[in-house]
């Protein structure tokens, strides 16, 4: 968990922040069951990184506003751009595998920034932003398609394939999930979550199944497998699988087991359907890399 004023780190159980002192988030427990935890707002203090300074601002559709050193730069998906200072230099940065991620309906290039100057960046969606300090040596953090927002440049970017059949089918997470790692710095990446964001600490072993569309990111040491409501022990059987379905709920779930942290949002995008259609979180891998060639919106 991350302390919601400095952003800093928490260990667990810690009642109060050691950075900043501010009382820590407590998660609301049912038995040996702890719930996840909500994000109260989006983060107010200025958090610094080399010699740039970022700040979320608005609340609505938040924005991350950043002020580029000279020394400090950032990386961004180039369609979030909202203002720049004209001595603010733009690039691009190359991934590789970019055939993949091509048919896959993923950016190809990333767009980088250097400063000095000011620069700032949104999605054009209601949400809460997540702001994540990644040190070397901690594992890697894994994102969503689509809901990375901007790192600095201490953190690398890299994306793996969905291992599993049942993952790649069935997920709705995508094909590829992104990866982002410390390099032999301290980095800063923010991302964007739909509606209201959330954070459930795993214990080694525990698992908790989650829609399709609502996780956002998750710690490396957790595995995310999929399974349909029949296979979660509170689907119902067969008659929870035809309530999902009648309902308008998705039929598969992921499962995620610890240990690590797994952030999880309250709003996914869903393109317009007619009333009463069903509904499936996430996005369909089958039929994200045939309309992503006829359908660049993202």
């Amino acid at each position: 968990m991350n302390c919601p004023t400095c952003q800093a780190p928490i260990p667990e159980g810690a009642r109060f922040c050691p950075n900043c002192g501010a009382a820590a988030p407590q998660p609301v427990s049912v038995g040996a069951y702890s719930e996840p935890v909500g994000e109260s707002d989006n983060p107010k203090e200025t958090m610094r990184v080399g010699d740039t300074s970022v700040r979320v601002e608005g609340e609505l559709v938040p924005v991350v506003d950043i002020e580029l050193g000279p020394r400090t730069g950032v990386y961004f998906e180039h369609h979030i751009l909202l203002w720049k200072q004209p001595q603010v230099r733009l690039g691009f940065l190359g991934l590789q595998n970019a055939g993949k991620r091509f048919f896959a309906g993923l950016q190809i290039f990333i767009s980088t920034a250097q400063g000095p100057g000011n620069i700032a960046m949104s999605r054009e969606a209601p949400g809460q932003i997540v702001a994540l300090r990644i040190r070397p040596g901690q594992p890697p953090i894994d994102v969503r398609e689509h809901q990375f927002l901007v790192a600095t440049n201490g953190v690398a970017y890299d994306f793996y394939w969905q291992t599993g059949l049942a993952n790649v089918f069935f997920s709705r997470s995508g094909l590829f999930i992104d990866r982002f790692t410390a390099t032999n710095e301290e980095g800063l990446l923010l991302l964007h979550g739909y509606g209201n964001v959330f954070e459930k600490q795993l214990g080694p072993g525990e698992q908790i199944d989650v829609e399709p569309g609502a996780w956002l990111w998750k710690d490396a040491t957790v595995r995310m497998d999929t399974v349909t409501v029949l296979q979660s022990g509170g689907g119902g059987g067969l008659m929870g699988a035809l309530g999902a379905l009648v309902g308008g709920a998705s039929l598969v779930m992921n499962r995620f087991t610890g240990p690590g942290r797994l952030g999880l949002q309250s709003m996914t995008y869903h393109e317009p359907m007619a009333e009463g259609a069903q509904q499936a979180g996430g996005q369909s891998n089958i039929g994200g890399v045939l309309g992503s060639l006829f359908n660049p919106k993202q």
